[in-house]
This record gives structure tokens, C-alpha cells and sequence, in this order.
């Protein structure tokens, strides 16, 4: 194995995703569904992977038949799949959708015992962290199991290797116990990562010290908003390191906060949606690819606003997230970088 073989290492939830056939259909009308894989870290391996870098997932499926799909759905996406382990006892996740354009899609997980919560510091010691450029960690793996002495192992010895270590907020409500135990772990581990992306409700269910109405869906206010440049300020002082945070804003596009002065914004593309699952997934994949790449932060965003535009046209998830090309070619028909 030479050094640097994988441009992107994530971790935590893997499960297989049923997408219904029938959009617009209620749930409980849909009468078919299409077989994928999803879950956070795994989606943006297989959208970096689309975008032609080599990626690998650190989880963990059930000695079951799911698992054998998760393995070779992945393994068809050339995604690493040596680290993920197999665990006795436990079951594969599972998410069902239901496609109700433009803006339901109601969601139901199946989680009980879920293999990827309990992979463990002895299995991510096996890591080839002298061979990795960038790990992704999601904030769900912190919410229960031994997979959050995992990550904070994992993100322990990224910092202690070089890596560039991105964490998603990949805020789930229902996978935490109650409402300030999101932000009471992750906080945990913010000095050893660099690059935080998250939506305005994540960010502010890490910091606000009653996130209970955030955690029960509620919208950000108005008055939240205004609130939230000094919000992040706050967490930028008090980072150990250099830090970014990139903030997603829905059709206002994306912000990107470096230091207190170090402020800029990016407008999105305007598609028309037809199913906005998996697209903040789709931008990390591309803003990813960007910062592989060696471009500028804007540049970085205008490729994950890319990615996550073309993947809201589409009907699926990680099955329809785009290649590099495809990418390229929207960026250029809309007037290029």
C-alpha cells in the first residue's frame, strides 16, 4: 500500500436506504421501492469516489444479508471496504423514504442495535492513518455504543498525523438521548477537527445552550439568524488550531467563516427539486474534492453547490450522486468557476 492511497477515510453509520418509486406518493401508498446505500460518511465516500478520488469507510455492518448488500453495493462504487467489520448480535441499519416533492420526504430509520455503534478504539487501531489525506467524521457516531471512544480515537490520532480531519454536524434528533447531549459531545472534539460543515440548525443545536426547539425541528428565526455570525466567532476563538466552518444556508447558498474578519458567501444554483435527500452529503463530496485539490474555499463551494444542485434534480441519493464531468460541465454551463 503506498502512501496516501485514500484521499477520503470516514466514519460512522452505514445502513441500506429504500427509496420509493413513486414520487409524490404518501408513504403508506408507495407501492415499490429502489435499493441503495446511505448514511452520512458513507454517502460523501461514495460522492468522492464518483468525483474520481479514492475513498474508504470505517463502520461496521451485521452478520446478516443487508450487510452483504451494504458490501457489495459499496465495493461497486470502489469504496474501500476492509474496514468495515462485521459484528455478532447486531443488525445492518435501514432507512425507508418516501419521495414528496418539493419539500417532504418523510423518513423513517430502522436502528435498533445498529452494527456501526460498535466498532471500537481496537478495530480503528488497524487504521492506515500514515496512508490517509482527509477523514470525514459524522456527529452521530458520538451519540451511543463504543463507536464514540472510536472517533475521538480516530480524530486523537489525525491530528497527531497530519490529517485533515472534516466532521458533517449530521445532526439525527432521535439517535440522542436528549437534546443538549449533541452539542455536550461534540463539543468534546472540536479541537482536533478542522473543517466543520453543518446547516444553520445543526450549528446551532452544537452551541446554544437550550437547543431543545431546534432538536423538536423547529426553523431557525429570524433573530437566530442574526444571531449566528457571533455565535461562530465565539467558536472560532476558541478553537486550538486552525479551524473552518462552513455554514449551509439552503437557497442562500453557503458561508464560510475562517476568523472573525475572515468572512465570505457563495449563491447557490437554481434547479428545480425533485428530491433534496442526500444533497448536503453530495456538497461535502464536493467541497471535499475542491480542498483536495488544492483550490480556494470558494472554488471548494461552488463544486459541492454544484454536486448538491444536480443531486436535488435527480431521484435517489448516493445511487444518483454525479460524477466529476458531469459536475464540471454544470459549473461550466452556468458560467464556470
Amino acid at each position: 500500500m503506498s502512501k496516501n492511497q485514500f484521499d477520503l477515510f470516514s466514519i460512522g453509520r452505514v445502513s441500506m436506504d429504500l427509496f420509493a418509486q413513486q414520487i409524490g406518493a404518501e408513504f403508506a401508498d408507495v407501492e415499490g421501492f429502489d435499493a441503495s446505500v446511505g448514511g452520512s460518511p458513507v454517502n460523501i465516500a461514495i460522492g468522492v469516489s464518483r468525483l474520481g478520488l479514492r475513498s474508504g469507510v470505517f463502520t461496521a455492518v451485521g452478520q446478516d444479508l443487508v450487510g452483504d448488500f451494504v458490501l457489495r453495493y459499496l465495493a461497486r462504487e470502489n469504496v474501500n471496504t476492509e474496514f468495515i467489520y462485521r459484528k455478532p448480535n447486531t443488525q445492518t441499519g435501514l432507512a425507508i423514504v418516501a419521495v414528496q416533492p418539493p419539500d417532504r420526504f418523510p423518513l423513517v430509520f430502522y436502528r435498533e442495535n445498529p452494527a456501526d455503534i460498535q466498532i471500537t478504539v481496537q478495530d480503528a487501531q488497524n487504521l492506515p492513518f500514515g496512508q490517509i489525506r482527509t477523514f470525514m467524521i459524522s456527529g452521530t457516531a458520538l451519540s451511543r455504543g463504543s463507536c464514540r471512544e472510536a472517533v475521538l480515537y480516530v480524530a486523537e490520532r489525525c491530528r497527531a498525523k497530519g490529517v485533515t480531519t472534516f466532521m458533517d454536524l449530521d445532526l439525527r434528533p432521535d439517535q440522542w438521548q436528549e437534546p443538549w447531549d449533541f452539542g455536550l459531545n461534540i463539543r468534546t472534539i472540536l479541537p482536533s477537527v478542522d473543517v466543520i460543515i453543518g446547516t444553520e440548525e445543526e450549528f446551532f443545536a452544537l452551541l446554544d445552550p437550550d437547543p431543545v426547539k431546534i432538536m423538536e425541528g423547529k426553523p431557525v428565526s429570524s433573530a437566530q439568524r442574526e444571531a449566528l455570525p457571533s455565535f461562530l466567532a465565539d467558536l472560532l476563538g476558541s478553537a486550538q488550531g486552525g479551524r473552518t466552518l462552513v455554514v449551509k444556508r439552503g437557497e442562500r447558498g453557503v458561508s464560510v467563516y475562517r476568523a472573525k474578519n475572515d468572512v465570505f458567501h457563495t449563491v447557490g444554483f437554481k434547479v428545480e427539486v425533485l428530491n433534496t435527500v442526500g444533497a448536503g452529503d453530495a456538497f461535502a463530496s464536493g467541497l471535499i474534492y475542491g480542498y483536495l485539490r488544492g483550490w480556494n474555499w470558494e472554488r471548494c463551494c461552488q463544486m459541492g453547490n454544484a454536486c448538491g444542485a444536480l443531486t436535488v434534480t435527480r431521484h435517489g441519493c448516493s445511487a444518483v450522486f454525479p460524477t466529476r464531468s458531469e459536475a464540471i460541465d454544470f459549473i461550466d454551463s452556468h458560467g464556470g468557476f
